[in-house]
């Protein structure tokens, strides 16, 4: 069962990913929650602090989404990694497509908001821990998963743009990652 509580930042990502940035109000929010008026503001009394919530729940269904997409927590293998990698691409662009839209709103607010860039940056480093986790798994170093990472990261955006028209993302991650691991095997 859900919180009210995470009901009101799902609402508040379907607003921010779907009508952007300047629609997002408490008002806002609590009509696509389908609550009262004020239900949002009695959780997060400013839009900084709503704006420092919306990060810290994106964080939480990457980690579920990852969860309900692959069978292992974390990759026994590089093919596992590359599956596991394609699956959460082709999901981020197009099944949960509104909600990276959000994110990428999030991240075009940061630079005025001091508390946001400091929560997505926090947000950033344990996501990016996690993913140097899961690449040690199988073999990848640290240095080479942020390579990893920021190549996920353009992808993305070109999806999301509509620049990136390839529909399997497999063949270009399982190149990545292959040179990685052997980049790695040789140090």
């Amino acid at each position: 069962m859900i919180s009210q509580r995470d009901r009101v930042l799902d609402a508040a990502i379907e607003v921010l990913g779907t009508r952007g940035s300047r629609a997002l109000t408490h008002r806002a929010v609590d009509e696509a929650a389908g609550l009262p008026t004020g239900s949002t503001s009695n959780y997060f009394r400013t839009r900084d602090a709503l704006l420092c919530g919306l990060a810290d729940r994106l964080e939480q269904r990457d980690h579920a989404d990852w969860a309900a997409l692959n069978r292992e927590p974390a990759p026994a293998t590089v093919d596992h990694l590359v599956d596991g990698l394609a699956l959460f691409l082709t999901h981020t662009t197009t099944t949960d497509r509104v909600r990276t839209r959000a994110r990428l709103a999030l991240f075009g607010e940061a630079p005025t908001v001091p508390v946001l860039h400091d929560a997505l940056h926090r947000a950033h480093h344990r996501l990016r821990d996690w993913a140097v986790d899961m690449a040690a798994q199988v073999g990848i170093a640290p240095g080479d998963t942020a390579i990893l990472v920021d190549y996920l990261d353009g992808a993305v955006v070109h999806r999301l743009g509509g620049f990136e028209r390839v529909t399997d993302p497999r063949p270009a991650l399982a190149r990545l990652v292959h040179a990685l691991h052997r980049t790695g095997d040789s140090r």
